[in-house]
C-alpha cells in the first residue's frame, strides 16, 4: 500500500460508503469503488495501475488486470560477505487457528462470496501462491511472535506478485512506495528495487507492521496504517477514542471514517483468510499449492548479467529471473559485488564459473 502520512492525503475527498444489495448490485459496487478510488486501473504488462495501492487491491478483485500478463498483480539478507546461503521452504498449512479476531461484517460476507463466485479462479491462481510465499512469511511472522494471518495481507496487496507494481509507484509483494521503502532499508536504485525481493521487502514489511502495533496496540490499527498512512489513523484514534492506542475493536470504531479503500481493505484481508483456511468449505477443491520458494546465492561480480548467471547454471534464464526479481535491469549494479539467487544444487557449479569462492551455510524454514 502507499504507507503515506496522513497530512500527505488529507485533502482527499473520501466518497459515501455505498450499499450493496443483490449480484448485480455487487458488481455495480466493485466498479463503482474502483472508478473512486482509482484514477482508472488499466492494463499494464499484468501490473495493475492505479492511484493508490488500496485501489489497487480493489482493481485487481474487479478484473482491472491481464490474466494472461506475465506477472498478474493485485488490489499487488544481509552480511552475505563471501558466503552463499540455500534457503528451503516447507509448505505450511494456510488452514490454522485464527489468531487475529473474528468478526461479522457485511464487507466480509460481501469479499467471501465475490472472490469465491465471481472471482473463483483468479483466487484460485492466488491461493496457489501461497505455496511457494507463504513458508517464508509465515516463518518470519512466528519469529517475530506476530500473528500469522497477517500473512493474507500480502495475498490483498498484490496476490503474492514480486512484480507487482501501481501508478502510485509502489512495488513487490508488499507494495512500498519508493520513500517508504528506503526508509525501512531497502535499496531502490538504478539496477536493484529491493521491494521486489520477496524476502527482504518482507523483512521491511514486518518491522513496519510492527512499529505500528508499537504505537497503536492492534494489528488491525498496524492495517489500516499500512493502507492509509499511520499519521491518519492515529488522528481518527484520538478523536474518536481520545487515544492513539486501543484493541481490535476499536479499527471498527473508526471504520465508517476511514477512506473507502481502508474501510474495505481489513475486511478483505479477513474474507481472505477465511477462504484459505477452508478453501473447500468455498468451492476451491482443486488447489494445487505451488513448489515453496528456495535458492542458493552465490557472490558474483559487479556487471554481471543473469543470463549468465543462468548459463553458468545451466538452467533457462526465466528460472534466475523469478529468483532475483530485484535486479530491475537483468544484471548485478556494476563496481560492487552482490549475491545472487541461483537453484538449489547449483550454487557451487555458477560459482566456479565466475570463480568465486563458495561456503555453503543452510538455512531451513520448517512448520
Amino acid at each position: 500500500m502507499e504507507h503515506r502520512d496522513a497530512n500527505e492525503r488529507e485533502n482527499r475527498a473520501q466518497p459515501e460508503h455505498q450499499d450493496h444489495r443483490g449480484s448485480e448490485g455487487d458488481r455495480d459496487r466493485v466498479q463503482r469503488a474502483v472508478r473512486s478510488v482509482s484514477a482508472g486501473a488499466r492494463r499494464n504488462r499484468g501490473t495493475v495501475a492505479a492511484a493508490g495501492l488500496a485501489a489497487s487491491s480493489i482493481a485487481m478483485i474487479a478484473g482491472g488486470m491481464n490474466p494472461d500478463a506475465e506477472a498478474p498483480a493485485q488490489a499487488a539478507l544481509e552480511g552475505l560477505a563471501h558466503a552463499s546461503e540455500t534457503v528451503r521452504r516447507e509448505i505450511v498449512p494456510a488452514a490454522a487457528a485464527y489468531d487475529l479476531p473474528q468478526h461479522e461484517h457485511e464487507n466480509i460476507d460481501f469479499f467471501i462470496d465475490f472472490l469465491a463466485r465471481d472471482k473463483h479462479e483468479r483466487t484460485a491462481e492466488w491461493l496457489e501462491r501461497i505455496g511457494k510465499y507463504g513458508p517464508m512469511i509465515q516463518e518470519e511472522l512466528r519469529a517475530r511472535d506476530m500473528p500469522q494471518d497477517l500473512l493474507y495481507l500480502t495475498m490483498i496487496e498484490s496476490g503474492f506478485d514480486p512484480n507487482a507494481y501501481s501508478s502510485a509507484h509502489a512495488a513487490g509483494l508488499w507494495q512500498f512506495i519508493k520513500e517508504t521503502g528506503q526508509r525501512y532499508g531497502l535499496e531502490v536504485s538504478e539496477y536493484v528495487d529491493e521491494r521486489r525481493d520477496p524476502v527482504k521487502a518482507t523483512g521491511a514489511a514486518l518491522t513496519y507492521l510492527q512499529d505500528m502495533h508499537e504505537r497503536f496496540d492492534s494489528w488491525f490499527l498496524a492495517a489500516a496504517g499500512y493502507n492509509t498512512g499511520e499519521n491518519r489513523v492515529g488522528r481518527l484514534m484520538r478523536e474518536v477514542t481520545g487515544s492513539e492506542r486501543g484493541s481490535e475493536e476499536d479499527y471498527w470504531l473508526i471504520w465508517s471514517r476511514l477512506p473507502r479503500e481502508t474501510r474495505d481493505y481489513v475486511p478483505l484481508m479477513l474474507a481472505v483468510r477465511e477462504i484459505a483456511a477452508e478453501p473447500a468449505k468455498y468451492g476451491f477443491t482443486n488447489v494445487e499449492l505451488q513448489d515453496p520458494l528456495a535458492f542458493d546465492e552465490v557472490i558474483v561480480p559487479g556487471g554481471t548479467s543473469l543470463a549468465d548467471v543462468a548459463a553458468a547454471a545451466g538452467v533457462n534464464q526465466a528460472v534466475v529471473d523469478d529468483l532475483n526479481p530485484h535486479f530491475v535491469k537483468k544484471m548485478t549494479p556494476p563496481g560492487r559485488e552482490m549475491a545472487v539467487r541461483v537453484p538449489v544444487g547449483q550454487q557451487q557449479r555458477v560459482a566456479a564459473a565466475f570463480e568465486q569462492p563458495t561456503q555453503l551455510a543452510e538455512r531451513e524454514f520448517a512448520d
